[in-house]
C-alpha cells in the first residue's frame, strides 16, 4: 500500500511528462488525477491504521547506499507523524489536481502542467516517508527542483522566471545549512539512518566542537544548522523573500506548494527531528523567537498589500510562524495540528481567490475588484470560511489548533514562550484585519473595475468549484473532529513515538489545557476587534485607509514596501556580487586570463601569421632567401648550441 501512495504520482508524472503529447490534454488529466485520487484515499487509511491502530511501519525498498562505514536504505519510516503528513500532501494535492483541469483549460501545456505537479508531490511524499537523512534531503532537493519548475512554468513571462530564480537561490542558502546539520549528524554518530541517530544524541550531551576561536555546543551547533534548512524551505524571517514573490506560478501551485505541502517540510522536519532539538533548550528558544518574530513580521506586511494573492502569502508565513515557535516551546502537536488545519483553509482561500481572479478576467489588484459577492456568491461563502477559520472563529479548524498554540506559549517556561504568547496574540488581531479587509475589498462595496471585466465576471466551473467544496468541510470540521487526538485527551495514544518529549513531566500540551480564563479568551477578543476595525475602515469609512497612509506614510511606507527587506538585501548582497562579477569578469577575465591566455596567444600566432604570410609572394628570389635563411638558422643551432662545432 505504501508503495503505491508514494509511487503512484511518480508513475503518472512520468506518463504524463514524456507521452503528454500522445496522451492528449485529456489523457494526461486522467492520469495524473487518477493516481493521485487513489493515493489520497490510501493515505486516510494508512492515517487510521497507524495514527488510530498505534502502529509504526518500516518498509524496506532497497539498499541505496553501502560503502564502508556508510550504509543506509531505500526506505518508508511509517508513524503518525508521516501518516498526517500522507494525507496532508496527498488530500491537498489530488483536489489540486482537480482543480487545475479548470483553471487551466486555455493552457497550451496541461500535460506538461500536469506532470510538474504530479513530480511535486513525488518529491514531497519521499521527503515525509524517509526513515533516513539522506532520502529526506532527495526529497528536499526534489520539492525544490519542482518547486522552481512550477513557479516558472510561464516561462515566457518575466516576472515567472525571476521568481523561479529567487526561490530557488533562496532555498539553496537554507538547504546549505541543512547539508551542513547532515554532515555534522553522520561526522559524530556514524549513521544517517533516524533510528540510530536518535539513540545516539543523548550520549552526545555536553560535547563541544571547536570552530574558529569558540567552543560550540555540539547539538546545538546540528539543531541551527537543520533549522537553517527549514528557515528556507518554510520561509522563516531572513529567508522569507522567495514566497511572496512566487505567487507569479498559476494558483493551482500556490495552493499546493505555499499553503499546504512544501512550505510545511521545515515545519515536519524539526518535528521529525526532536529527539535531536530537544537536548539543546537554546536552539529550541532559537526556533521560539524565529517563529514569533516572523509571525507578527509577515502580519503587518499583510495589512497594506494590494494583491489577493500575495495577501494569502504573507498569511501563510505567518501562519508558519505560529507553528515553529510552538515547536521552540516543546508543544509538538499543536504544531502538526495547525500544519494539519492550515492545510484545509488556506487551500482554500488560495484556490478561491484563484476562482476570484478567473472571474475578473486574470485581475489580481483589490483595488480594482469589489461588489463580487452578488456575481459570485458561491466563491464568496468558500472564501468567507476560509476567513473564518483561519481567523479562528469558534469551532472552525483554526479555532482549535492556533487558539492552543497561544494557550501552550502562555503555559510554557521557555526563555522565549511570553515573548511568543505576546506575538502570536498580536498577530491573531492583525491576521483578522488583513483577512476581512480581503473579504471586503474583493466583494463589498462598489466594483472598481471596468465595464469590460464586469460584463464577462462569472462563476467558476465544477472542475474549479468541486475542490472548493471539499476543502470547506475540512475548514469547517477538521478541527472538531481531530482535536481530541492530536492535542487532546488522546494525545498520547496518537502520537507514540512519533513526538520527542524529553521531560515527559514537563508536558507543555497537558499545561495549556489548564490556562486563565483571558488567556483562553484572548484569541477571540483580538480576532473580534480585528474584524470591528476592518468593517470601520472598508465598510463604514472607506476613506479612512487613504487618511491612515497619509498621516502615518512612513509606517505606511514601511509595511507596503516588505520592511525594504529587499532592498536591504539588493544593497548588501545582490549589488556588489553584480560589481564584483563584472570586475572579475572585465578585469580578471578579459584583461589578464584572456589577454595572456587564449586571446593572447591566438592574437601572436595571427601576427606572426601576417609577417611569414609576406614570404608568400610568388618570386622565386623570395623563397631562395628564405630557404638560404633557414640554412644559416641550422648551422647556428647546431654549431653553438647542440656542440656539434667540438667534434
Amino acid at each position: 500500500m505504501y508503495q503505491i501512495i508514494v509511487f503512484a504520482p511518480f508513475l503518472a508524472a512520468i506518463i504524463a511528462g514524456l507521452f503528454g503529447r500522445q496522451l492528449g490534454d485529456r489523457g494526461a488529466q486522467i492520469i495524473t488525477c487518477g493516481a493521485l485520487v487513489i493515493s489520497a484515499i490510501l493515505s486516510w487509511v494508512a492515517l487510521f491504521q497507524i495514527g488510530f491502530g498505534g502502529t509504526v511501519e518500516h518498509v524496506t525498498i532497497m539498499t541505496w547506499v553501502s560503502s564502508g562505514d556508510l550504509n543506509f536504505n531505500w526506505g518508508f519510516k511509517i508513524d503518525t507523524l508521516t501518516a498526517v503528513m500522507l494525507v496532508v500532501v496527498n488530500t491537498v494535492s489530488c483536489l489540486v489536481h482537480i482543480y487545475s483541469i479548470g483553471y487551466m483549460s486555455h493552457d497550451p501545456h496541461k500535460a506538461r502542467f500536469m506532470a510538474y505537479l504530479s513530480l511535486f508531490t513525488f518529491a514531497m511524499l519521499m521527503l515525509v516517508t524517509a526513515d533516513n537523512f539522506v532520502q529526506m534531503f532527495f526529497g528536499w532537493e526534489g520539492v525544490g527542483l519542482a518547486s522552481y519548475l512550477l513557479i516558472g512554468f510561464w516561462y515566457k513571462k518575466p516576472s515567472a522566471c525571476a521568481a523561479a530564480i529567487k526561490a530557488f537561490l533562496v532555498n539553496r542558502v537554507g538547504d546549505f545549512g541543512f547539508a551542513l546539520g547532515i554532515f555534522a549528524i553522520y561526522m559524530v554518530t556514524g549513521s544517517v539512518e533516524f533510528d540510530v541517530v536518535f539513540a545516539k544524541i543523548p550520549e552526545l550531551q555536553g560535547q563541544t566542537i571547536h570552530f574558529l576561536w569558540m567552543d560550540l555546543d555540539l547539538i546545538t551547533t546540528i539543531c541551527i544548522l537543520l533549522f537553517i534548512g527549514a528557515m528556507g524551505k518554510s520561509a522563516q524571517l531572513g529567508l522569507h523573500t522567495w514566497l511572496p514573490d512566487a505567487m507569479e506560478g498559476p494558483t493551482p501551485v500556490s495552493a499546493l506548494i505555499h499553503a499546504a505541502t512544501m512550505v510545511t517540510a521545515g515545519v515536519f522536519m524539526v518535528a521529525r527531528t526532536s529527539p535531536i532539538f530537544e537536548y539543546s533548550p537554546d536552539a529550541l528558544a532559537f526556533v521560539t523567537f524565529i517563529g514569533a518574530s516572523t509571525a507578527i513580521f509577515a502580519a503587518t506586511i499583510g495589512t497594506t498589500q494590494n494583491d489577493i494573492k500575495r495577501v494569502i502569502a504573507y498569511s501563510t508565513c505567518s501562519q508558519l510562524g505560529y507553528m515553529f515557535f510552538a515547536l521552540g516551546i516543546s508543544a509538538y502537536g499543536a504544531a502538526i495540528f495547525h500544519l494539519f488545519t492550515h492545510a484545509f483553509f488556506k487551500a482554500l482561500l488560495f484556490l478561491g481567490s484563484g476562482s476570484v481572479i478567473h472571474a475578473m478576467s486574470n485581475e489580481q489588484d483589490m483595488r480594482k475588484m469589489g461588489g463580487l459577492r452578488k456575481k459570485i456568491p458561491w466563491t464568496f461563502a468558500m472564501m468567507v470560511i476560509g476567513t473564518l477559520a483561519l481567523t479562528g472563529f469558534p469551532f472552525l479548524a483554526g479555532y482549535y489548533s492556533k487558539d492552543m498554540i497561544i494557550e501552550a506559549a502562555f503555559a510554557s517556561d521557555s526563555s522565549m514562550a511570553g515573548y511568543a504568547f505576546f506575538m502570536g496574540v498580536f498577530a491573531a488581531l492583525l491576521t483578522s484585519f488583513y483577512s476581512w479587509r480581503l473579504i471586503f475589498m474583493t466583494f463589498f462595496g462598489e466594483s472598481r473595475s471596468p465595464k469590460s471585466v464586469q460584463d464577462h465576471v462569472h462563476e467558476s466551473g465544477n472542475w474549479m468549484m468541486a475542490p472548493l467544496y471539499v476543502l470547506a468541510l475540512g475548514a469547517l470540521l477538521a478541527g472538531f473532529i481531530f482535536k481530541d487526538y492530536f492535542i487532546g485527551q488522546n494525545y498520547e495514544d496518537f502520537w507514540g513515538s512519533a513526538l520527542f518529549l524529553k521531560d515527559a513531566a514537563n508536558n507543555v500540551m497537558e499545561a495549556a489545557h489548564y490556562v486563565p480564563g483571558w488567556v483562553i479568551a484572548s484569541p477571540f477578543i483580538v480576532m473580534v476587534l480585528g474584524f470591528l476595525i476592518a468593517v470601520y475602515a472598508y465598510i463604514i469609512r472607506p476613506d479612512m485607509p487613504a487618511r491612515f497612509a497619509g498621516t502615518f506614510r512612513y509606517l505606511y511606507a514601511l509595511s507596503y514596501n516588505k520592511w525594504y527587506i529587499d532592498e536591504i538585501y539588493d544593497y548588501l548582497l545582490v549589488n556588489p556580487a553584480k560589481k564584483l562579477g563584472v570586475f572579475l569578469w572585465k578585469k580578471g577575465d578579459e584583461n589578464i586570463i584572456d589577454r595572456f591566455g587564449p586571446d593572447g596567444a591566438a592574437a601572436s600566432v595571427m601576427s606572426l601569421a601576417r609577417k611569414f604570410r609576406g614570404l608568400q609572394s610568388g618570386y622565386i628570389y623570395h623563397y631562395a632567401f628564405a630557404m638560404l635563411m633557414g640554412i644559416a638558422a641550422f648551422v647556428t643551432w647546431f654549431v653553438f648550441i647542440s656542440g656539434g662545432g667540438a667534434s
